[in-house]
């Protein structure tokens, strides 16, 4: 299918001025640039355009992040409504802003009410960056300064930025820029990758007592906080069992660790819960946001905090030593208002609990149950994952599985659908507007994808 709303330059022209100019993320940027981006143009609904007309369903919501899809024109309202009124202003020199007030009281009234505050910032990256300073500075407050190392998972993901890199567990983004000290990582809990003979329940809980016995080994007195997506996200959308985080709170709580929970992609409706941690039944001390706050419209994040942590902050911390230029940025705030009210009086979030997310669920293990090339279908809500298995009774994974991962998701682009690979696993997470008929189609695009790249390699 073609669109004529297209700007009038030739795909071609837009390929060799991005490749003079721009290095992407996670590419070959010289092999890119060989191959030629997609150049994207205009999104509507769950749908994007690029420039040579082509139409694609994004299964993805842009990066886990466009809850309410493209196109919205409350939210651009809102930020134009915000820019006539006051354009920038910051939250230095003893000031504030009618915006980022509303939203601050919009966003803590959906929240569990032991939270009250929260500290502005651009990306979740940022937001993770600021907690490792927010966690520390907490304990120094305390009279314990030694409290400082932050424990991750292998495998997860919190961001680009050199300590998010640090607390995150992918070791070749290490490779390029390095660690920092006072961080340390326990395994990712993937049963299908990891679990043997252990049932889901049983490696659940050895999975999270991993972390007892790394904070053993560090010193209780020196373990500041675990830091974790309550399911993992860019590490291949992996769902923990369930034994898993009621565990790991046990254990924080037990040696006083802060539970740090990453909700950047989590947040916001994703599960058809308000955030991630609350499907999974645990109650972090922090929250990173991001991403959904303002379903990618204009960039914001944040780092949410417990009323233990704030009020030790602002009734004995003094001065607190950190501040961004942007920092609750006023078209930021008032498009993340815009935002937060629609996923709440639609019924967004509900609907997603209710109806949209349990029939995505429902369809995935309808169509891929028993599909050769799939092992296991995990997810929640409007974000599931198909593990791809080349024995199912063994749980033996390919050990090109990067690569037919990569090849699936290439079909998919030519299907028209947005879908991701994930070392061997596919991942979707579509807009959390998605309608049944947006669902049938995602499902059944992805199913000829994964028919497509199961027949390539012979095992359909």
């Amino acid at each position: 299918m073609t669109d004529k709303n297209i700007p009038q330059r030739a795909t071609s022209d837009f390929q060799a001025a991005d490749a003079a100019h721009h290095i992407h993320a996670f590419l070959d940027q010289k092999a890119l640039n060989a191959e030629g981006p997609r150049v994207m143009v205009r999104g509507e609904g769950l749908y994007l355009w690029d420039n040579d007309g082509n139409r694609y369903l994004d299964g993805m919501s842009g990066l886990w992040c466009t809850q309410l899809g493209y196109g919205r024109k409350d939210l651009t309202a809102a930020a134009s409504a915000q820019m006539d009124q006051l354009s920038y202003y910051n939250m230095f020199f003893h000031t504030t802003h009618p915006a980022v007030i509303e939203l601050s009281e919009l966003l803590f009234s959906l929240l569990p009410g032991h939270y009250s505050h929260a500290i502005y910032t651009n990306s979740g990256s940022e937001s993770n960056e600021v907690l490792i300073r927010t966690v520390r500075r907490y304990w120094q407050i305390l009279g314990k300064p030694q409290k400082k190392i932050m424990i991750g998972r292998w495998n997860g993901y919190h961001g680009s930025t050199l300590a998010a890199t640090a607390l995150g567990g992918m070791k070749f983004m290490h490779e390029m820029g390095g660690m920092i000290p006072d961080i340390a990582h326990i395994d990712e809990p993937y049963w299908f990758a990891h679990g043997g003979d252990l049932t889901p329940a049983e490696f659940g809980l050895r999975a999270a007592r991993q972390l007892e016995e790394k904070i053993l080994e560090l010193g209780a007195e020196n373990v500041a906080g675990f830091i974790a997506e309550p399911f993992q996200g860019a590490g291949g959308m992996i769902f923990p069992p369930e034994t898993y985080w009621p565990e790991i709170q046990r254990i924080c709580r037990k040696y006083d660790v802060l539970l740090c929970a990453d909700e950047v992609i989590g947040g916001f409706g994703r599960t058809g819960e308000w955030m991630a941690h609350q499907h999974f039944g645990f109650e972090p001390d922090t929250l990173s946001i991001a991403k959904g706050l303002t379903s990618g419209y204009i960039p914001m994040g944040g780092l949410v905090l417990s009323k233990r942590i704030a009020e030790v902050l602002v009734e004995q911390g003094g001065v607190f030593a950190h501040g961004l230029t942007y920092s609750g940025h006023p078209v930021a705030a008032a498009v993340a208002v815009a935002n937060l009210k629609a996923l709440r009086d639609e019924g967004i979030v509900t609907q997603v609990k209710s109806e949209t997310g349990p029939y995505l669920q429902q369809c995935l293990r309808e169509v891929f149950g028993n599909h050769p090339l799939v092992g296991d279908v995990q997810g929640a809500g409007l974000v599931a994952a198909l593990q791809f298995v080349e024995d199912k009774a063994t749980r033996k994974r390919f050990d090109n599985e990067n690569d037919i991962a990569w090849r699936c998701r290439t079909i998919g682009f030519e299907e028209g659908v947005i879908i991701r690979s994930t070392l061997g696993r596919m991942i979707m997470a579509p807009a959390l507007v998605a309608g049944r008929a947006e669902i049938d189609e995602l499902v059944d695009k992805t199913r000829i994808a994964v028919d497509r790249t199961a027949k390539e390699i012979g095992v359909l």
